[in-house]
């Protein structure tokens, strides 16, 4: 992965690895994928989940992905006037 972004020139950010305050997956695509799954049947093994899960991402459109990313400068703009102590909405 870090071959390719630096072959196409892709700028990254340093974080600490598993940093759940930062996580982009966190601001959209967890939760969208929690609540199209929610109360769905249960799930038979990993390849049903797999499935379901896939189905679900073929639906989400190009600009889904680009309010994820924007989300998550949102957020890290609010880390950085907080000074690093922003988590959850909250200024602790």
């Amino acid at each position: 992965m870090k071959d390719f972004l630096a072959k196409n020139n892709v700028t990254t950010l340093a974080h600490p690895l598993y940093s759940f305050d930062q996580a982009s997956a966190d601001f959209y695509l967890f939760p969208h994928l929690k609540s199209a799954l929610k109360g769905q049947k249960h799930f038979r093994d990993a390849t049903d989940i797999i499935k379901n899960v896939m189905k679900e991402l073929k639906r989400l459109a190009q600009n889904d992905f680009q309010e994820c990313f924007q989300c998550l400068y949102n957020h890290w703009q609010k880390c950085i006037v907080a000074q690093g102590d922003y988590f959850e909405g909250n200024v602790t």
